[in-house]
This record gives C-alpha cells, structure tokens and sequence, in this order.
C-alpha cells in the first residue's frame, strides 16, 4: 500500500512539474531568453572595456614614439586629451609625460590636470593618493604655505602609505622656508 502510494504521489508530483512548465512556458522561455541576455550583455561590456584600453593604450603610445620638440603641441593636445579620458592607467601616464617634459609650463593648468585625476577618474585608493602626494611635490616650490597644505589635507591624518611622504614634504617646505619650529611640529607626527 505504501508504494502504491509512493507511486501515487510520484505520477501527482510528475503531472504537477509538466502542467506548471505548459501552463508558463512563455514566461519560462522570456526568462530563460533574459537570462541569456544578461550574461551576453555582462560579457560584451567586459570585451568592449577591453577593446578600449587597448585603443588608448596604442594610442598613448603612438604618441610618446612620435614625440619631438616640432610636435610638441600636437602631443600636448592629444596627452590631454587621453587624461580626459579618465583611464586609470593611461591618464597618470600622460600627467606624467607632460611634467617629466615640461610640456607645458603653466602651473595651474598641470594642477587642473592633477584634479581631473583625483576626482574625475576611478582609481584605487593608494593611487589616488600617491597622485595627491605628487601635487603636493609639483608645487612645493611655488605653493604658499596654506596652499600646500590644502593640496596635502586629504593625506595628513589618514593612514595612507603616503600620509608620512606628505608629512615629511610639509616639514621640509617648512625648513626651507627657514620657519624651524613649525618644520620640527610636521617631523615629530611623521
């Protein structure tokens, strides 16, 4: 009796699955349908997002290959242009090439570029941070006292790599500027 039952409730259960998929078959084929969307979709982006680095990357080094003192405002439009682009790899390289150059001479629109980067492009944390540090260094010479410590605020008290690479510029801007004590304040919290 009890298989008889078993047997019963496996043909119920049997009847239940097919009657279900028949009676939803077009919301089960839309979903399938979706599902496989979805996935393609995922795939095709991540291929695109590589296509285009790969882009910029040939593009970035077309340019550093072409580089001469004729070209030299050509290049400065097209390494500006890459940064705009907010590459993560390819944007600080080109920041990188105009200053190892002194492509161009302007010390604000190099700072307007070092802002693209920290706060348009996606970075990792550290990175962002060691290109906040490198602002600091790029304008230490020229800063103001409260300006290099803007420029350096978001590494001061945190606990980043860089935080005591920026302590340590602080105090030796301040030594330069033969302020002694404040110099001796910013090698104490290093």
């Amino acid at each position: 009796m009890d298989e008889d039952l078993s047997i019963i409730n496996s043909n119920t259960r049997n009847e239940k699955i097919k009657n279900f998929i028949i009676n939803n078959k077009k919301s089960l084929i839309i979903l399938l349908i979706l599902f496989l969307g979805i996935i393609i979709s995922f795939f095709g982006y991540k291929e695109f997002k590589k296509s285009q680095t790969i882009q910029i990357s040939d593009y970035y080094n077309s340019i550093i290959i072409n580089y001469s003192e004729e070209s030299k405002d050509e290049t400065i439009n097209k390494l500006v242009e890459i940064i705009n682009k907010k590459n993560s790899t390819y944007s600080p390289l080109s920041l990188y090439f105009i200053i190892d150059n002194q492509l161009i001479s302007n010390q604000g629109e190099v700072n307007d570029l070092f802002d693209v980067l920290i706060d348009d492009t996606l970075l990792e944390k550290e990175i962002k941070n060691l290109i906040i540090y490198k602002k600091g260094l790029y304008n230490a010479d020229k800063a103001k006292e409260n300006e290099l410590l803007e420029i350096l605020r978001p590494l001061i008290n945190t606990k980043s790599v860089w935080s005591s690479h920026a302590l340590y510029l602080i105090a030796e801007f301040f030594y330069s500027k033969d302020e002694k004590q404040k110099a001796k304040d910013f090698f104490n919290k290093i």
